[in-house]
């Protein structure tokens, strides 16, 4: 089932060890503003995390993907510490079903596939579980599944890295239980969303606290803990005091990459604005 697609602009990278990534500050190039992101990324010494290649009218049209992957590359810009969003929409890659299995398995090759000729460091993928079925069996399940397919797709990937990110979990033990599961695949780690982990029943400052030694990579953005609107950082209600003692509690070395996930060029600068009035990492 997999697709054979052309290497469009292939980095050569290097096998990675545990990786510290030299860019502290992400972005989403947009194409409609695409020369704003590129100049954003110069100003800031930013990364790009793609974000294009989830959906799968754009997965199925291996013209489009190659457009879009084409101008990319044509940007002059490392990319070698960029990031890619992975697909998620209907993903499980524990799910009963083994078609179900094996589509997922086949998208999420197609990811790992677009990181590879992009030249990227690492993909995020989303956890991608029902956090109301508390059945103990399904834990187990998604616990053992995931830890033998993402320490088998690395296996396949050892240039690229993953970071499994929380997504509407209501509490980040399966997704801790799975870090640890995974402790000695070096590029295996946590995207931690602090947005996502606002809007769950558990305190956000008891997902920092637990997931701060496996964390990677952040997703930030704003809410009113009511849904995952991705305003700009400062509008809405996240406290970002304990955004601020998490990264605290990380030598300036190991402090995690960030990116600003919201949805427009506008939205970013508002979020900037506010995180240099705070004086919020990375600035």
């Amino acid at each position: 089932m997999r697709s054979t697609r052309l290497q469009v602009c292939r980095s050569a990278v290097p096998a990675v060890e545990r990786s510290i990534s030299l860019k502290k500050l992400y972005c989403i190039p947009k194409l409609d503003e695409l020369s704003q992101f590129i100049a954003f990324s110069e100003k800031y010494n930013a990364g790009f995390e793609y974000n294009d290649f989830f959906l799968p009218a754009i997965l199925d049209d291996p013209d489009e993907i190659k457009r879009r992957v084409d101008i990319y590359c044509s940007i002059n810009r490392d990319r070698s510490e960029d990031t890619l969003h992975g697909v998620f929409l209907d993903i499980c890659v524990n799910s009963d079903d083994p078609k179900i299995r094996e589509v997922s398995d086949f998208r999420i090759h197609q990811s790992m596939d677009i990181a590879k000729e992009l030249g990227v460091r690492a993909v995020i993928f989303h956890t991608n579980h029902i956090p109301n079925f508390r059945l103990q069996t399904y834990r187990t399940n998604w616990l053992s599944r995931n830890a033998a397919y993402w320490k088998k797709l690395l296996n396949e990937y050892p240039a690229v890295e993953v970071y499994v990110e929380n997504m509407f979990d209501d509490e980040p033990d399966l997704l801790l239980a799975l870090a640890k599961e995974l402790s000695d695949v070096p590029h295996f780690g946590v995207c931690l969303d602090f947005a996502h982990a606002y809007l769950s029943k558990t305190p956000i400052q008891a997902w920092s606290n637990a997931l701060r030694p496996y964390t990677r990579h952040l997703h930030i953005n704003d809410n009113f803990q009511m849904e995952d609107t991705h305003n700009p950082v400062g509008n809405g209600s996240l406290p970002w005091e304990v955004y601020r003692d998490f990264i605290d509690a990380f030598s300036p070395e190991e402090r995690p990459s960030v990116l600003i996930e919201v949805r427009s060029y506008k939205d970013l600068l508002a979020s900037v604005t506010y995180m240099e009035q705070k004086k919020l990492y990375p600035f």
